[in-house]
């Protein structure tokens, strides 16, 4: 049987994840991060593919059909997630595939790369007997070099692969010297974007219900594209930078990698271009803060306008890098969304969750400049941080209600592995999920963080009210119907109707 040098696998557990909010009403979101190790190793002259098991919704035993059939050396799963700390909760996904994968076609060298692998190598490779081989960031140094080696199987060659885990031909786990990841110098070259003619059609995704009202509630096609990496904060709530890390020591964190970088604009802009020919309309600029370097987004905003494109577009700001002088050009882009991470709108309670990045703003301002530009804020906040209790929580939800934004997250503290806050509650022996899934806030075995006054369980059903709460509320009923039509009224109360089934409580 013919075989490729490499398949990236993207898992699908949206069942048991998302819970019912799968069918219909979750994003179904081309996997970024499958397509640029795809495109790079293709560029590099290594045949490889992509499988993306949840656009087609494969059930674990169909995965691993479609995985033989394509017949790869190494299939590496490349395990992110729909939001930037959601790698855990799709190792759910993932392991079940590699167990049977494994089961059935041993010959086939399983790979993992993603944020909890990052951030728990040792622990993924004691754990999960089916898998081979881990990449200990980004991975895309050491994917080029491991498809190099000839022989998987001697460890002699496999200990000369920077940036990789592995067992020797004892079962003994073995942690290589660091990789280091790619310098923002070498982006454009070493990973050139998504080549999105090498991946399924963007016709196939659909994003969230929300980013559709600005488009008449149309959503798909749909495109997710990174235009930088990384971010310069080091939030304690936040694992995204552990892909950064370039130091194997078991006690290092995001906040010790907060690399940022980012690929030119005229770089980026072929990208859009490519949106723009075939149609696609609705896009996720995926980047964890792409209102940061003015620099850099705005001058993307200026190529974007120049050429006179209609994108319904949603991108991701911090509450104090989001000034008005901003706003015009952002919108003349086609950026109809910003998601703003406002967590808490109480000073005390956000400034434990950011350390030395926190800035008293105002927020409320804030949110109203944002939305009398035209373009519309979806906020997201966060219940059970550290110093959280239940007047703040009350004031949180109060708050969010007052300000009425088209689009709100309600979030419980979760410790991602390689976050801060993960490594403080293992000191402390703060239960963590036991399960993959239990990372997701959706799940049903959802298992957020307690505070310093209330239980994990008592945070987690205020979360669940305050969401029924909110959306149910006749003021932001009434806002959608005025704002976005019926359609998308009568999508968001279809929304309201699934009800979470939760074990904390």
């Amino acid at each position: 049987m013919k075989s490729i040098d490499i398949l990236f696998v993207h898992p699908n557990a949206a069942n048991k994840i998302y819970q019912d909010l799968s069918h219909n009403h979750s994003a179904i979101e081309p996997p970024i991060w499958a397509g640029l190790l795809n495109t790079a190793c293709s560029k590099k002259g290594f045949s490889s593919s992509v499988l993306d098991c949840e656009l087609n919704r494969f059930t674990y035993e169909e995965s691993v059909k479609k995985i033989k059939e394509v017949n790869p050396k190494i299939a590496c799963f490349v395990v992110y997630g729909q939001q930037p700390s959601a790698s855990s909760q799709n190792m759910e996904g993932a392991t079940s595939i590699s167990r049977i994968l494994k089961n059935m076609f041993p010959e086939i060298k399983i790979l993992f790369v993603g944020g909890h692998v990052a951030a728990l190598p040792f622990q993924v490779l004691n754990d999960e007997k089916s898998i081979d081989f881990v990449c200990l960031n980004e991975g895309v140094y050491t994917i080029f070099n491991i498809l190099k080696v000839e022989n998987l199987n001697d460890s002699r060659f496999l200990k000369k692969v920077n940036g990789l885990g592995f067992r020797d031909e004892d079962g003994v786990i073995v942690i290589n010297q660091p990789e280091k990841i790619v310098p923002k110098k070498l982006l454009d070259n070493d990973l050139p974007g998504v080549d999105w003619s090498l991946m399924p059609s963007l016709k196939n995704y659909r994003t969230s219900g929300w980013h559709s009202w600005t488009n008449n509630s149309i959503k798909s096609p749909f495109a997710s594209i990174y235009t930088s990496l990384g971010c310069p904060y080091k939030c304690s709530f936040c694992m995204i930078n552990i892909i950064n890390r370039v130091n194997n020591s078991s006690n290092v964190s995001s906040e010790h990698s907060n690399s940022f970088r980012w690929w030119s604009p005229k770089f980026i802009i072929n990208q859009f271009e490519f949106f723009a020919k075939n149609n696609v309309k609705n896009i996720k600029i995926a980047d964890e803060l792409f209102v940061l370097n003015p620099n850099h987004f705005l001058n993307i905003c200026d190529l974007i306008i120049d050429r006179g494109y209609d994108f319904n577009i949603w991108a991701y700001s911090r509450v104090d890098t989001c000034k008005p002088s901003y706003l015009d050009k952002l919108y003349k882009a086609g950026v109809r969304w910003l998601a703003l991470g406002i967590e808490s709108p109480k000073d005390d309670v956000r400034k434990g969750a950011h350390k030395q990045s926190f800035k008293e703003v105002k927020i409320m301002e804030t949110v109203n400049q944002i939305q009398n530009s035209g373009i519309n804020v979806a906020a997201n906040y966060i219940f059970g941080l550290q110093d959280e209790t239940k007047e703040s929580m009350e004031f949180t939800l109060d708050f969010a209600m007052e300000a009425n934004t088209p689009m709100v997250n309600f979030y419980t503290a979760m410790a991602y592995p390689g976050s801060p806050l993960y490594l403080e509650s293992v000191s402390k022996n703060i239960p963590l999920p036991k399960s993959y899934s239990g990372f997701s806030q959706h799940s049903k075995d959802t298992l957020n963080l307690p505070s310093k006054y209330l239980s994990s369980g008592e945070i987690l059903k205020f979360r669940d009210k305050a969401w029924q709460e909110y959306h149910t509320n006749p003021k932001y009923l009434s806002l959608i119907k005025n704002k976005f039509g019926k359609e998308a009224l009568n999508d968001l109360v279809n929304t309201t109707k699934i009800k979470l089934e939760r074990n904390n409580y």
